[in-house]
């Protein structure tokens, strides 16, 4: 099948899987390994044995075009208010329970994939908008590395930056190759415990924080972090206490932490909404275990929506949601009144997006 085939098609033959001794193809993209007969397709259902190889049903292809403000993936020290030309596919390779995203992720609908691009159309198109970066984002990119990296390519190749927002589900080898060509990443931390990692989003914690650890040592990707905090579920002040210790001993404390409102949803429609005070709470224990840049999402919060100069506290960037009513750093990402460097990538600030999304439709 040629490049041009494959692209019309949406079918690219995959990578990272190898021939079991019984017969049936281990993906070894994520640590499921799904293990697949002829036809069938893994967890994630965007790839599938097909032919006696392992190919990826959703190249080229895509749920939806949008220009967001940076803001909302959420990054908060990556370019603060520059616009991010935002894409996902369709498919997810967890299940959790709370999804925000489901309609999405869990389609295993091809109409939901409404748009088709090649990597070197988002790029060009991106550039035209005056978008600062493209993110992966709305499903989960791990499952559609190969369009990823091809994108990631095609945007460098034009001095656009790159962003993924993923819950860092994969593994070691694709693992190293995926981060190494983003500028940045937000990973969704879900919880701090193997129980819920489990039983709210069929996956394990360990290789998570395997790659917030490899991320952050061994490359150049800018990392955020945010956790959904779901009443009941992962929000006791003795698991945000451990996660934050966790995070400032093992990524450091100038890593931003987001702590982000739950709301009714998939598969939890009976649990209420996250107060603002929980959010607030968990701030208060991340800002005690030394954590300097923590921030609430999803609720008005002030205090949570401002980064303050890890030198003096005065407030450098205030927001409003995802506007940037004030902003006070210079190209280096200094702070004015005592010189102190903020953690991030910074250079000259254009004016804000402010908090718009707009929706795109690209043409092939």
């Amino acid at each position: 099948m040629s490049a041009r085939d494959e692209f019309a098609s949406g079918v690219l033959p995959a990578r990272w899987w190898h021939r079991l001794d019984d017969g049936r193809l281990q993906c070894d993209l994520c640590p499921r390994e799904c293990r697949l007969h002829e036809g069938q397709r893994g967890l994630c259902f965007v790839r599938q044995r097909v032919d006696d190889q392992m190919v990826l049903t959703t190249y080229g292809r895509s749920s939806g075009f949008c220009i967001d403000p940076i803001e909302k993936k959420p990054l908060n020290h990556f370019h603060p208010g520059s616009s991010v030309f935002s894409f996902g596919t369709a498919g997810c390779n967890l299940a959790c329970k709370f999804c925000q995203n489901w309609d999405i992720s869990k389609s295993r609908e091809m109409d939901r994939l409404q748009d088709a691009a090649s990597p070197e159309r988002i790029a060009e198109v991106a550039q035209d908008a005056g978008c600062k970066s493209v993110a992966f984002t709305y499903n989960d990119p791990v499952i559609f590395a190969e369009y990823a990296l091809d994108t990631a390519d095609a945007c460098h190749a034009l001095g656009l930056q790159t962003v993924a927002v993923t819950a860092g589900y994969i593994h070691a080898e694709p693992r190293r190759e995926f981060f190494a060509k983003m500028d940045a990443a937000n990973v969704d931390l879900k919880g701090f415990t193997e129980d819920f990692y489990i039983h709210q989003t069929g996956a394990h914690l360990a290789p998570v924080l395997e790659t917030l650890e490899m991320i952050r040592a061994e490359t150049n990707c800018w990392l955020e972090i945010t956790t959904l905090l779901i009443p009941g579920q992962n929000d006791s002040t003795a698991e945000i206490d451990a996660m934050t210790r966790w995070i400032a001993a093992h990524l450091g404390t100038e890593v931003p932490l987001h702590f982000s409102a739950f709301h009714p949803d998939y598969k939890m429609t009976d649990v209420p909404a996250t107060p603002r005070s929980t959010l607030q709470r968990a701030r208060a224990i991340a800002l005690a275990n030394g954590l300097r840049y923590v921030y609430t999402g999803n609720v008005h919060d002030s205090a949570g929506g401002t980064t303050a100069c890890p030198g003096c506290d005065k407030p450098l960037i205030v927001r409003d949601w995802h506007a940037i009513l004030r902003y006070e750093l210079d190209a280096h990402g200094r702070c004015p009144h005592c010189g102190s460097a903020v953690a991030g990538r910074f250079g000259s600030h254009a004016p804000a997006v402010g908090r718009r999304r707009v929706p795109m439709r690209i043409s092939p």
